[in-house]
């Protein structure tokens, strides 16, 4: 299983990203949301991953440009993108976002964009969020994106939450105790590696694997640029931040 999450128009990542995947052999490939903000490709990364993904979650960032989240509850960068992406979204792509929910619970493990708690919304950074959340989930193990932040949190039966970040290659037992995972990023990575992040997930042995993928970085920021977007969207990717 695979799990991708915050693509964010981000087409070169994406293609490596699921290369990658490819390579791995890997059954069915899962997308917890925001395929698109902040990149300058957002067409093209929904039809890719409607093409290449078995389930699709909406983010925020696909709300808002749906209309369906008031855009002054975003920061400025995030807002300018917003627009220019909801002015520019073809149809086939709106449509197709417009039939996704922010979680989903007919898989062995719980997917949420943001948090069990708040699908939509809530970042997940904290051992006390982390808690919380694993509080209001019915699944032992679940996924979670919306950060942009590569790491996982474990709650013992009779403990509390604690977590840490999942670095490139970081590997996870999850046989036992509860899980809160997050694959990373694939299109605008914040935790400081600027490589697309996404999460190999072995359903039969209960094991999790961090990749990280390099890709033409170049690219995705030329096209941010020529698109007119505020330059800090293409800066940001050259740092992982």
């Amino acid at each position: 299983m695979a799990l991708i999450s915050d693509v964010h128009g981000n087409l070169p990542a994406l293609e490596a990203v699921l290369e990658d995947i490819d390579g791995a052999g890997v059954d069915e490939t899962w997308c917890l949301g925001d395929l698109v903000g902040y990149g300058a490709q957002p067409d093209e990364c929904v039809a890719r991953a409607a093409d290449a993904c078995d389930l699709c979650l909406v983010g925020n960032h696909d709300l808002v440009v749906l209309d369906r989240i008031d855009i002054a509850t975003f920061s400025q960068g995030a807002a300018e993108a917003a627009r220019w992406t909801r002015d520019r979204l073809g149809s086939d792509a709106r449509d197709f976002l417009a039939g996704l929910k922010p979680y989903d619970a007919g898989r062995p493990i719980g997917l949420f964009h943001a948090s069990p708690r708040n699908p939509v919304w809530e970042y997940v950074l904290s051992n006390e969020v982390a808690e919380a959340s694993m509080l209001s989930m019915e699944p032992r193990v679940a996924a979670i994106g919306h950060s942009h932040v590569a790491l996982s949190f474990r709650r013992p039966p009779a403990g509390r939450a604690s977590g840490e970040p999942a670095p490139a290659g970081a590997v996870a037992d999850l046989s036992e105790e509860a899980w809160l995972l997050n694959p990373g990023a694939v299109g605008q990575p914040r935790d400081g590696d600027p490589r697309a992040a996404w999460l190999l997930l072995d359903l039969e042995a209960w094991s999790a694997t961090w990749r990280r993928v390099e890709y033409p970085i170049d690219r995705a920021a030329d096209a941010i640029r020529e698109a007119g977007l505020p330059a800090a969207l293409a800066d940001r990717l050259y740092y992982g931040q």
